[in-house]
């Protein structure tokens, strides 16, 4: 399952800017994660920001917030062919949100060893009921998502 369509340096680029949104979801009091929608061409069709506390919204984690906005851009729920980039290992909603999406690629930084759902816990796409597995791509920029993490946890602590 690692077969992506975007160039290393693309990757690179665009987990850049799920990091810098989800530094934003920090700034903001929400646990840091970010994440982008890209369509097979590469392009951005949506992008999100952890927002569950500002928003009310248990469900309002980076990569929903990201496929809502990218399924209004595109005028489909399906994101057949596109690729989500995410900052942090995607948790059990998230993960069944993108097979339901039929996200094509699925790319992340840091891993979730307790709340994860793709390598860790109940790992969703291995399941035989799953109706659709994306292509997933791990640890891209996985030190800075996991630093980034530990120092905004570190700080509610204090």
């Amino acid at each position: 399952m690692n077969s992506n369509p975007l160039s290393p340096q693309d990757l690179t680029r665009w987990m850049d800017h799920a990091l810098s949104l989800a530094r934003g979801a920090a700034t903001a009091g929400e646990v840091p994660g970010g994440a982008v929608v890209l369509d097979a061409a590469g392009q951005l069709l949506g992008e999100g920001a952890n927002g569950p506390i500002s928003t009310d919204d248990p469900t309002a984690h980076a990569e929903i917030v990201a496929m809502r906005a990218a399924a209004r851009a595109l005028g489909n729920y399906r994101l057949t062919g596109c690729t989500l980039i995410v900052t942090l290992e995607p948790c059990a909603m998230c993960a069944g949100a993108m097979a339901h999406a039929r996200i094509g690629h699925l790319v992340y930084g840091a891993e979730d060893v307790k709340g994860g759902a793709v390598a860790h816990g109940p790992q969703l796409f291995h399941q035989p009921t799953i109706h659709h597995r994306p292509n997933v791509t791990r640890g891209v920029r996985a030190e800075e998502a996991s630093a980034l993490l530990k120092s905004f946890f570190a700080a509610r602590r204090r």
